[in-house]
């Protein structure tokens, strides 16, 4: 499965975070720093979820980008 995720820049460093998996979000100085953290996130976040026994949620956002003029 393949799941958005949004990476907001801040002046700290980078978030990130999965609209189709509420509360699976990571934090990192980097954005290189958070992908990998995102990732482990991800996976530990679905894995969270079967151990629970809950349905683990198909991916439904999607992503297109619209040019506005400058």
């Amino acid at each position: 499965m393949k799941y958005v995720v949004l990476f907001e820049h801040s002046g700290e460093g980078w978030s990130a975070y999965v609209p189709d998996l509420p509360g699976c979000i990571a934090a990192g100085k980097t954005k290189a720093e958070t992908e990998k953290s995102m990732q482990e996130a991800i996976e530990f976040h679905i894995e969270g979820m079967r151990l629970d026994g809950e349905p683990v949620p198909p991916p439904t956002t999607e992503v297109e980008f619209i040019s506005v003029p400058a």
